[in-house]
């Protein structure tokens, strides 16, 4: 059968070494690179025929992943952590580069395996990473966004080296072949930002006027590979066309719906590029050269650690941040596979280096979660024979803070809560972790802790063991659950509120402990259907039960499950019997010219008058003797169906 057999045993070992991988807690990359490695011609057994073919496919797998970053890249994601990721990753990359370098001059090779090896070693693994910290939960800590940051930067990074690399063997002869790519690079990207702003949206919009989804993932895909392969035939990287391809569809209305379409078109044809990459893996090799592969092993991630950890320690990033950053980037990427084929094809390295750097590539992917396992206790190490670091305080009541309540986050959301506080002499802190708001609120003689909220370093300079109630303003559900879960493993005494995106999150959020959650949204369209049935004149009473029932129905329903949450819901239904209603006296009402004394309205009616507007004027508990008039508006509390009887009375006419 040719190919076609060999794409079924393919499909058949990634499948069994994806499984592997998965039951073991690892990258589904790592299982496909291993099931390439049963199905190489190095081990027997079942094995690929047509390897050549094959590479061919998985070079269509570059492509795609390439053009599937360019759809997902985006520079708001590097808004948090920009400095560093902007300007400390190159520096990085340089840094691993002259590091590399070293060691390959070290072991005997010559220059040209020597920048290779450098810039090999200089990208880290975006897939291993994210996986990694969502399986530890870390994904929403700064150390994390640190990381991903640089990542998205290091895979940036990745094009102008597979142009630039292949020509470093004759500078003589290669810097002007250089310069012209990169004048080439430079034509092509201001020729696609013209098309990719004019005739590509017009194609896009064509086909999904057809309403075809089969059509609309052909275009799509034909768009990646039909701009890489006029890429190739312009002299310049396949991959680089798909990549820039991915970007200016980024910037279309269609980008999400290209995004989701061509994901399990890029997931299938990377699996084949992964498992093309372990069959080149010689097993044999690896045990013959296993001391020179474990020391490349140790030397790199060790090296990689330092120069991260002080990289980022050096752009303000204290504390734990440094030893959780520089473990967690120091393997080696996937990329690296894609730019070690480029060294092959142009004939840039040789067969032995790049057996060699995928066995290291490997064994340090493997063990990245381990790693990144030790940040913890090495982090308490350091503690223990250094001085420690301070955390910044602002503001600090001279007191100290107990039974307070601890604000995570300073944006709106938490400065409307703070006045609030404030106003009623309430003791509150905010951690924040934004300069300029932290700016703002230091003028405002707010107490503030510098710093990110989902470490408990920073929870702990907030005295969260000694704090009445936690407030989590941050939208991202990742985020809160991370500051949950470390306010109480500090103290569990203390009620938690948050705030939920999503009413499917609010289970999640309930199981980690959570006390009350709030709906922004959910919040915002109540609040307009109040205001809405307001104005179309039904009856206050009316619209408080319904906004009520709505509010149960959706705050309630995902707590009924739990026993504790039921006696909560109960206790809250008994405070709900007892409501206040705003009620207008229209003209001709029964109560003009009457005073609640002479009506008798507590003992007939069962509702209390708490409060009058007449005009400019407020008066809160009237007097008995108070003469009712026109257009009052009366605060009224009362059960629901006592609410009901008297705005039926007020106004018998509605």
């Amino acid at each position: 059968m040719g190919i076609a057999a060999d794409i079924a045993i393919i499909i058949v070992a990634a499948l069994i070494g994806g499984s592997i991988a998965q039951f073991f807690k690892q990258p589904l990359i790592l299982g496909y690179i291993f099931a390439g490695l049963l199905v190489g011609p190095y081990t027997g057994g079942v094995t690929v025929s047509e390897i050549h073919d094959i590479e061919l496919l998985a070079e269509i797998g570059v492509a795609l992943l390439l053009f599937a970053l360019g759809i997902e890249f985006s520079f708001g994601d590097l808004k948090p952590v920009r400095w560093v990721a902007i300007i400390g990753t190159p520096i990085q990359m340089v840094l691993t580069l002259a590091y590399g370098y070293t060691i390959g001059r070290v072991l005997g090779w010559d220059s040209s395996s020597s920048v290779w090896i450098g810039a090999l070693i200089s990208v880290s693994s975006t897939m291993v990473i994210l996986k990694t910290l969502m399986n530890r939960g870390l994904l929403g800590s700064l150390s994390s966004r640190v990381m991903i940051g640089m990542l998205i930067v290091q895979d940036l990074a990745i094009i102008p080296m597979m142009i630039i690399l292949p020509l470093i063997q004759d500078l003589n002869k290669g810097l002007p072949v250089l310069g012209f790519a990169v004048l080439k690079a430079a034509i092509f990207i201001l020729i696609m930002i013209i098309a990719g702003t004019r005739i590509i949206p017009l194609i896009m919009r064509f086909v999904v006027n057809w309403n075809s989804r089969e059509l609309f993932l052909l275009s799509t895909t034909a768009i990646a590979l039909g701009v890489g392969y006029a890429t190739y035939l312009s002299g310049l990287s396949f991959a680089f066309g798909a990549f820039v391809a991915g970007m200016v569809i980024s910037e279309s209305d269609y980008s999400h719906q290209a995004l989701s379409d061509i994901i399990p078109l890029r997931d299938i044809f990377g699996l084949v590029f992964f498992v093309s990459v372990g069959m080149l893996i010689d097993p044999w090799f690896l045990i013959g050269h296993i001391g020179e592969v474990l020391l490349l092993v140790v030397l790199i991630i060790v090296g990689k650690s330092l120069i991260f950890g002080a990289l980022v320690r050096i752009f303000g990033y204290y504390n734990i941040i440094p030893v959780a950053v520089g473990l967690g980037l120091s393997q080696i990427g996937e990329f690296s596979f894609v730019l070690a084929r480029v060294g092959i094809n142009t004939d840039s390295i040789s067969q032995e280096l790049y057996a060699l750097i995928l066995s290291v590539s490997v064994i340090t992917m493997i063990l990245t979660p381990f790693l990144t396992a030790l940040a913890a206790p090495l982090y308490r190490l350091q503690k223990r024979y250094f001085q420690d670091e301070t955390i910044q305080t602002i503001n600090l009541p001279e007191s100290g803070l107990r039974n307070h309540v601890v604000i995570t986050g300073g944006g709106r959301v938490g400065q409307n809560i703070a006045k609030a506080l404030k106003h009623l002499n309430i003791p509150f802190i905010i951690i924040e972790l934004d300069f300029r708001r932290i700016e703002k609120l230091k003028k405002s003689e707010i107490p503030i802790v510098f710093g990110d909220a989902s470490h408990p370093i920073v929870l702990e300079a907030a005295s969260i063991a000694h704090a009445r109630l936690i407030l989590v303003t941050t939208p991202d559900i990742i985020v809160t659950q991370t500051i949950v879960k470390h306010c109480r493993s500090l103290n569990t005494d203390f009620n938690i509120i948050a705030r939920c995106g999503e009413e499917n999150q609010m289970r999640s959020l309930h199981d980690i402990g959570v006390s009350e959650i709030v709906l922004p949204e959910f919040e915002a369209g109540l609040e307009m259907t109040r205001q809405a049935l307001q104005n179309l004149n039904i009856p206050p009473m009316k619209i408080l039960q319904f906004t009520n029932q709505i509010r149960k129905g959706v705050y309630h329903s995902d707590q009924e499950a739990d026993q504790d949450y039921r006696i909560l819901s109960h206790l809250r239904r008994a405070t709900d019997l007892l409501e206040l209603s705003w009620v207008l006296v229209e003209d001709k009402s029964p109560l003009i010219g009457h005073t609640p004394k002479s009506l008798n309205i507590r003992k007939e009616m069962g509702v209390s008058i708490v409060g009058v507007i007449h005009g400019r004027e407020v008066s809160p508990n009237p007097d008995p003797d108070y003469v009712f008039a026109t257009k009052d508006l009366l605060a009224v509390m009362g059960n629901p169906q006592e609410l009901d009887e008297f705005q039926k009375y007020v106004s018998p006419n509605e």
